[in-house]
């Protein structure tokens, strides 16, 4: 396998893990699994969108909780076959720091084997009955361009865009948009304006929504059907 730079961990009060590289936290202090909830399930009108062969795309794996979420909707929602998700990470997480964030959220750990283990072996594809994902190690403004596939829904995890913006350049969401099926979504917990420019520029329709916790707004994006 193709060696990548490794994430590099601080962790805050014991169980916060943040990223040094960025100075930035993986998840919410508050409550992680509640924030992917809203922000990219929520987001993206998840799961009532959920259909068979249904394929989620993301920036930013970090954690593996995004995925985890997504699974755990899915498998409630009693979706026929397995959900697909592809992430795209520019520095994974080490195994060791992967479990040990993921040990915060009781209800991500209960499915959160597959991934661990396969993570421990040094995979980057996990498949189950339930779930077909590939993690795509590299800097996304060099792999996404060569994916030949399309998503239904988006989830933009990267960095804050005040610290990583390279992850929310405008090319970068034009990717997006060309990587996205007619009608599909995208959702962020950012309501950048240069982020929500970047998306309509690239043929989104743009919303303001709710944020979680402390943030007001996050953002809501749909292509045309």
């Amino acid at each position: 396998m193709e060696k990548h730079q490794q994430a590099e961990i601080v962790w805050k009060d014991d169980r916060l893990p943040v990223s040094s590289r960025f100075d930035d936290p993986y998840f919410s202090l508050a409550d992680g699994l509640a924030e992917t909830r809203h922000v990219f399930l929520a987001g993206n009108d998840l799961p009532g969108r959920f259909r068979p062969g249904f394929h989620i795309a993301e920036l930013g794996f970090g954690t593996g909780l995004n995925m985890l979420a997504a699974l755990i909707a899915w498998r409630s929602a009693g979706c026929e076959g397995p959900l697909h998700f592809t992430s795209f990470e520019a520095f994974p997480m080490a195994p060791g720091d992967m479990e040990r964030a993921l040990a915060a959220f009781p209800e991500a750990g209960a499915v959160a084997a597959p991934l661990l283990a396969a993570w421990r072996a040094g995979q980057r594809r996990i498949e189950t009955t339930n779930l077909c994902a590939e993690v795509i190690t590299g800097d996304a403004r060099a792999t996404l361009p060569g994916w030949t596939d399309r998503a239904d829904a988006w989830f933009l995890d990267g960095f804050s865009p005040a610290k990583n913006p390279e992850l929310w350049s405008d090319t970068l969401m034009a990717e997006v948009a060309a990587h996205t099926a007619p009608g599909g979504t995208a959702a962020t917990y950012t309501a950048a304006g240069f982020v929500r420019r970047g998306l309509a520029a690239a043929g989104f329709a743009v919303e303001r929504r709710a944020g979680f916790g402390h943030k007001r707004h996050m953002t809501a994006a749909r292509l045309p059907g």
